[in-house]
């Protein structure tokens, strides 16, 4: 069966590649979900068709060099096609520089970016037939290192230039590639995070999480839906002169040009 658009997202169980997806459900005939967790991806199909799109779920670990086929199978089988690839899931561990062991760096690489590489080379044929697009998800500690994100910051900042690599390649396939670069969202992921990064600086949790805010230097936490909204322009097809850009949506945080 061909759908006459179709869109995939990683990671979208949960956070911004959930708000991703059921933002592009809105753009395109088809959606194709790829996350580890089974229930969250059915529970964010169930939206994705409520909204008029076609859905289906594919659950796996993008750790694995096996998954990044079995979403590009699925997806091709069921509707012959892919327009567009939002590179969203990974989450890097959040230890200090002196702390974090190599298998720990690893783990972080191996989803994020290799998961996304992978991904994105078996998905490339596809999508130089339709003229597609590619977003992979870095992030603003890419731009601001720190001793205790430091695997966050040189593993986004290596997935800036992996996108940059694929968006080059892309000009020669007509295939564009940008990568988004997000700040402080609310998300279930960050909330998590105050869980530790509170007591460590006395603090409750909600002290915490009004605080955190002002110490970055911004006005307030951005939403998932809001970097939903750029990750759906930048596939759509008022954005296709745009190739090869490195955009941050981190409500003003990076202080530097």
């Amino acid at each position: 069966m061909e759908t006459k658009t179709v869109a995939v997202v990683t990671g979208a169980s949960q956070g911004i590649g959930r708000a991703t997806a059921l933002r592009l459900a809105r753009a395109f005939s088809a959606v194709v979900l790829a996350a580890r967790e089974k229930n969250a991806l059915e529970s964010t199909a169930l939206e994705v068709r409520k909204s008029g799109a076609e859905a289906i779920t594919v659950a796996c670990d993008l750790r694995e060099p096996a998954a990044a086929e079995a979403v590009v199978k699925n997806a091709l089988d069921r509707f012959g096609r892919i327009d567009a690839l939002l590179n969203i899931a990974g989450a890097v561990p959040q230890i200090d520089l002196f702390e974090m062991t190599d298998a720990q760096w690893d783990d972080g690489a191996a989803l994020k970016l290799h998961g996304a590489r992978r991904l994105t080379i078996r998905a490339w044929d596809a999508l130089k037939k339709t003229g597609g697009s590619v977003v992979f998800m870095s992030g603003s500690a890419a731009f601001d290192p720190k001793p205790g994100f430091a695997a966050v910051a040189a593993i986004n900042a290596a997935i800036l230039a992996l996108a940059k690599a694929f968006a080059e390649q892309g000009i020669k396939d007509g295939v564009q590639v940008n990568s988004v670069s997000p700040g402080a969202v609310l998300t279930h992921r960050r909330e998590t995070f105050f869980d530790k990064w509170a007591p460590a600086h006395n603090m409750t949790v909600q002290q915490a999480m009004e605080e955190f805010p002002k110490q970055v230097g911004i006005a307030r936490f951005g939403k998932p839906e809001e970097i939903a909204e750029l990750m759906a322009y930048l596939v759509s097809p008022a954005a296709k002169w745009m190739t090869g850009a490195a955009l941050r949506i981190d409500g003003g945080e990076i202080k530097g040009i």
